[in-house]
Parts: structure tokens; sequence; C-alpha cells
């Protein structure tokens, strides 16, 4: 009798965890402690059962808990003694890494640079990557004519003001404010103009992905400045009301007049490039130290390992000026009285 309720008892065992096992798809497995492991074919399982915790099995890398939840629980003595350290910056790092196990089976992707050392960003892949185009004038600029285009103008001038009140001299975190407001444009004209394609079923000339890209490409400016300033408590607050008040104004901007949305970004840029060249003649005269750049700068603009803070400081100039190119661009389209979608977009403009 015994007998038979103890194999009672493994069929139902067995079955409990089939159960989780369908209805629980993902578990994450941080750093388990494994203190014994048994070979063996139990309850019509083949493979190894690691035992770690009471009421926890480790099976073909999968963990399943006799609990009725998706993830496996840990004492929290456990989680002090096993959680294993990441890399900063959104790198992994290379001596340990936190496995997520999944039962969709989707395997974790291993990238390898050109010269076949481990990619260590998450964030962007070596694909994404490019060599900035220094050649672009940088001194460009659109006369404003129209109405529009004054009212545009002077908006950006208002702006500036109390920018150039507030961080005066200290370019560095200067550069991160300005980022948080110069990467939303993008990423809102690209939602708005995404939805505009959902509801009318039709194309968009690229400009999705183009807006998309250029907003991208402003987080990443923010990305590296994070590395080389260290932006104070109020600072960062004030990002919060900027980008609030920013975001809200642009996407209401947009829908009003794209014209005078785009014509205003354009303009936003071309006080970007005069700001990076008063940051670059500061580190010139020597008041701001040319530090070595960031690591994740040299990745994603591959530049030479021994690039600096005034390297880095180039190549997100040109960028803005390309920003300012595209933007004034999109802005002269709607001018025309033609839409975006009938102009192909300027993929790849950097």
């Amino acid at each position: 009798m015994l007998m038979m309720a103890g194999r009672g008892g493994a069929t139902k065992l067995a079955s409990s965890m089939m159960l989780v096992a369908r209805c629980f798809s993902t578990a994450t497995a941080r750093g388990m402690l494994v203190k014994e492991a048994v070979h063996a074919k139990a309850m019509g399982c083949q493979g190894d059962v690691v035992r770690g915790n009471v009421g926890e099995f480790v099976v073909r890398g999968s963990v399943f808990g006799l609990r009725h939840g998706s993830t496996a629980s840990f004492s929290e003595k456990d989680q002090q003694q096993n959680v294993r350290p990441v890399a900063e910056g959104g790198g992994v790092d290379k001596e340990e890494k936190e496995e997520t196990v999944s039962y969709w089976g989707v395997p974790p992707s291993r990238v390898s640079k050109e010269d076949g050392t481990e990619w260590k960003w998450n964030c962007f892949r070596p694909w994404e990557t490019y060599s900035a185009d220094l050649s672009i004038d940088l001194t460009k600029h659109h006369a404003p004519v129209t109405s529009l285009d004054k009212m545009a103008y002077w908006t950006v001038k208002t702006l500036r003001w109390p920018t150039d009140l507030f961080f005066q001299r200290r370019y560095g975190c200067r550069a991160m404010m300005l980022e948080t407001v110069a990467a939303v444009p993008g990423m809102v004209a690209g939602m708005l103009l995404h939805c505009r394609s959902l509801r009318r079923f039709e194309h968009s000339g690229g400009w999705i992905k183009a807006l998309l890209e250029e907003a991208e490409n402003e987080r990443m400016h923010l990305m590296t400045f994070m590395e080389v300033s260290n932006p104070r408590w109020y600072e960062r607050a004030l990002v919060f009301t900027v980008q609030g008040v920013f975001f809200n104004a642009y996407f209401l901007g947009y829908l009003i007049s794209p014209k005078f949305a785009h014509r205003m970004v354009g303009y936003l840029e071309e006080e970007a490039i005069h700001s990076y060249t008063e940051f670059l003649e500061e580190v010139d005269r020597g008041n701001i130290k040319n530090v070595p750049a960031p690591a994740i700068a040299i990745d994603y603009w591959r530049l030479p390992p021994n690039s600096t803070l005034r390297d880095v400081v180039v190549v997100v100039r040109a960028h803005e000026a390309h920003h300012r190119d595209v933007n004034h661009f999109a802005s002269d389209i709607h001018y025309q009285g033609h839409e975006l979608k009938e102009a192909p977009a300027p993929l790849g403009y950097h």
C-alpha cells in the first residue's frame, strides 16, 4: 500500500510539474547555488535533475517551482549570496552573466566585433555603428521669411536665454540637458507618422524610420555625455519638468502644423551646433579637461582607440548639423504643399 501511495504521489508530482511547465512560460535563474546534483530518470523525466532549494528543480536548464508561479522563488539569504554583477553602461560582464531561461526557446544573442572579441553593448549592435561625416557645412542657416518661420526662430532664441543663464560655462551638463530635449522631436514625429500610416493604410516614404533614427542618435549622445559629466540632483529634476512640458508642447505643435514643428527643430539644431562649438573652444583653452573618450562613443562612432572628449564633441556637432538639414528639408516639403511620403526620406544621412 505504501509503495502504491508513493507511486501515486510521484505521478501527481510529475503531473503538477508538467502543468506548471506548460502554464507558466518563463523562469529566471539568478545565480542559483546548486548544492547537489543527481543523475536520475524519475517520474518520466529524462536528463539531469538538480536539487537546489526545497520544492524547486532544474531540469535541462529550466526552473520549475512547485508553487503556481512563473518565476522561481529564492530566500533572501540565497539571493544575497548568489546575485552576480552585470557590467555598467548596457554592457555584459565577461566573467559572470545572468542567464534568462525562456520557455519559448529564444536564444541569447552572442555578438562579436570584426576582430573576434566579444561585443559588450546590448543597447546597440555592430551593424548599427557608423563613422560620422565631418565634412558637412556647419555654417548653413535658414533665414526666416514667413510668419511661421519667424515664430519658430524666436521661440528657439527665447528658450536659449534661460539655458545660458542656468548652465553658463558647464557645457558637459548643458549637453546632457540639450540631448534630453533634442531626442524628443524625432520620436514624437515618428510616432505620429506611424499612427497616420496605420489609419490611412499608406506608406510613409521612409520618414518614420528616418525620424526614429534621429531620436535614437540623439539618445546615444546622452548616453555618451553621461560618462563624462555628473548632473546634480536639481538638474535631474529639471529634466523631468522640461521633458514633460516639451513633449506635450511639441506633440500639439506637430498636430497643428508639421512645417512649423520641423522648422523649429531645424533652428534648435542650429543652436546645438553653436553650443558644441563653444564646448570645443573651452576644451581648446584648457578650461575643460580633454579626457579619454568613453568606450561607448568609440564603439558607436568607430573612433580610434586613443580618441578624446574633443573628438567626441566634433562628431556630435556634425550629427546636429545633419539633423538640422533633415528637419529644414522636411519643413520645406510641407511649405511646398506636399506630404513627407512624396519625397524619399534621407535614411542613413549622418
